[in-house]
């Protein structure tokens, strides 16, 4: 929303926040900054959350249900979610060292407890965030190997919060489908 009264010379932007409408000053904010700012507000207060609400209805039987053994279990996509984050984000951006098994995140079947697999998801988010907190947004148009890919940051960092929300949708649903019950996820 502009200001439109003469003389007061600053222009205020309204903009959506999770719980609030927020006032920033025009051209005061840069895109790339912004863009971040969104993605780290989405996996940390947003997805996380959830995630943990979800966590804590199930049982770890529960975590490791699958209903073919060709679908992924809830601790499945948990460890693949912290391998792709650490990989993409942790590693291609943060520089930090990194050896992923991709395999071995969906051929786990050992039954991990979901407290030290929520454990490993928000050690991974919360290190994922600082690194974006950290990130200059002068570098997001910046191309860098990710996987087996070249690509830019921007993508890299799009990419993982896509990836994190598509997840967490296969998450809820499974909590859904073991509690029969409403998961309140708005409120969240």
């Amino acid at each position: 929303m502009t200001n439109a009264k003469a003389g007061r010379g600053k222009k205020t932007v309204k903009k959506a926040g999770r719980n609030r409408m927020q006032r920033v000053e025009a051209g005061k904010t840069h895109v790339g900054e912004e863009f971040i700012a969104i993605s780290r507000r989405l996996l940390v207060e947003e997805y996380l959350p959830k995630i943990k609400k979800c966590i804590g209805q199930l049982s770890d039987e529960d975590i490791w249900w699958r209903s073919h053994e060709t679908d992924n279990s809830i601790g499945n996509l948990l460890l693949h979610l912290s391998g792709n984050i650490r990989q993409w984000i942790i590693k291609g951006i943060g520089g930090k060292p990194y050896q992923r098994n991709r395999p071995l995140e969906f051929a786990e079947r050992s039954h991990i407890p979901g407290e030290e697999l929520l454990k490993l998801f928000e050690t991974t988010i919360s290190e994922a965030n600082e690194v974006l907190r950290k990130f200059d947004a002068a570098k997001l148009l910046e191309t860098r190997h990710f996987q087996k890919w070249d690509c830019t940051c921007l993508y890299a960092i799009s990419h993982v919060v896509e990836h994190v929300a598509q997840h967490m949708g296969q998450i809820i649903y499974v909590t859904k489908l073991r509690t029969s019950k409403d998961l309140k996820l708005v409120d969240v």
